[in-house]
């Protein structure tokens, strides 16, 4: 079986975290969204994809290759403008001469492929969705099922509280070749706009699937930064960086918060440390923390609890860091303080700097000395924070 991941879009709503990158390549627990999708393809014996391509190709392309050093066979279909979502498997159809997978490249989920394709084969489906109840339907595509699982409504990103129902359209879908028929030839169709609308009409036979396992849209900020809370708390099955009683730190003790300290032999569940990591004996990691690899935590610092440090990053004496997600590269001055904000790669945070919940610093950023910024505020790529200056 083959499959196709939507990596075309922009990320709009994750700027300026996608100014640099495309969505896809925006990094959970310091690997890129995509990388995660690839591995559940794999898990369920998909190895040939194909992904669709249009804002900032070559981030992706330089990455993943032809996938080899991935475990699989990778192509790509480049897009001169963006085509929408069935615009794009429209171009890629010479791919597909069986059944096979669409999935979203910039989602985390764990969802067991194998499963649904199963009840799309048993339900001799020219298409499957697979669905997952939410709170808020308003972000959504959403459908009605009968008892059996066809779709007998699709409804487009209702209005808050005119949703005919609360199970989401997850973007994972199962497609027989004859779905091409359904799809408009000319300009950018949507699946859920253009298509699906039309397999209800035509009373073709067309399935949801709600799903348990895990699911999130990671398109939003705050959906970001809550994706790496579940993924610290265990709630998703994803491979993790790093490794526990590698020894990998050097040797130090990892102090938690409860005040013990042991030996990174013995380190407790809830701590991921990437290789060559190293990590000051009177650090305190308060679990759960990943720090990436070759990353350096210095003498005082505290990190945690729901904290990623990305690989190569310098966190200096007495820094305090908190629900934060930190790319590659980035250097924290002493006695700093971030509470639940994401920090770019290549950034640096000058002594006493203060970055407050909800922030967002793009790549390359400079907070200089003493610096304080306020809850929710976003900074581009390159800004400067200039020394004693708070920003709101």
């Amino acid at each position: 079986m083959r499959a196709m991941v939507m990596a075309a879009g922009v990320g709009s709503r994750l700027e300026p975290l996608t100014c640099n990158i495309p969505k896809p390549m925006v990094p959970v627990v310091n690997r890129p969204a995509m990388a995660h999708i690839i591995d559940l393809l794999k898990r369920h014996g998909i190895f040939e994809v194909v992904a669709n391509l249009w804002y900032l190709p070559h981030v992706i392309e330089n990455y993943f290759g032809d996938g080899r050093d991935f475990g699989i066979h990778l192509e790509y279909s480049k897009e001169d403008t963006l085509l929408g979502t069935a615009g794009g498997v429209r171009q890629a159809r010479h791919y597909f001469d069986g059944t096979f997978v669409l999935i979203a490249g910039d989602a985390l989920t764990d969802i067991d492929l194998t499963a649904l394709v199963e009840f799309h084969r048993s339900k001799r489906a020219l298409a499957t969705i697979a669905l997952k109840p939410v709170d808020d339907p308003s972000r959504f595509g959403v459908v009605v099922t009968e008892g059996d699982g066809r779709i007998v409504r699709f409804q487009e990103k209702p209005r808050p509280g005119e949703a005919a129902s609360n199970l989401a359209n997850t973007m994972i879908y199962v497609f027989e070749p004859g779905i091409f028929d359904f799809i408009p030839g000319e300009g950018t169709p949507d699946f859920g706009r253009d298509v699906f609308p039309l397999l209800v009409a035509e009373r073709v036979p067309f399935y949801g699937y709600p799903i348990s396992d895990y699911w999130c849209d990671i398109g939003t900020l705050a959906q970001y930064r809550r994706a790496h809370y579940d993924v610290l708390a265990g709630r998703v099955r994803i491979e993790m960086p790093g490794g526990r009683g590698d020894g990998s730190h050097g040797g130090g003790d990892v102090r938690h918060g409860d005040g013990e300290s042991e030996n990174y032999g013995g380190v407790a569940a809830g701590l991921w440390i990437g290789e060559g990591a190293r990590i000051a004996s009177d650090a305190r990691l308060m679990s759960p923390v990943v720090v990436g690899r070759g990353s350096m935590i210095r003498p005082g610092a505290v990190i945690g609890p729901n904290t990623v440090v990305g690989d190569g990053c310098i966190i200096d004496e007495g820094a305090v860091i908190s629900g934060s997600v930190i790319w590659s590269n980035t250097h924290v001055g002493r006695n700093a303080c971030l509470t639940e904000c994401v920090v770019g790669s290549e950034c640096y945070l000058g002594s006493g700097a203060s970055v407050g919940e909800g922030v967002v610093l793009s790549d390359e950023c400079v907070v200089e000395d003493a610096s304080r910024i306020k809850p929710n505020v976003r900074i581009w790529p390159r800004g400067t924070v200039r020394s004693k200056v708070s920003v709101w």
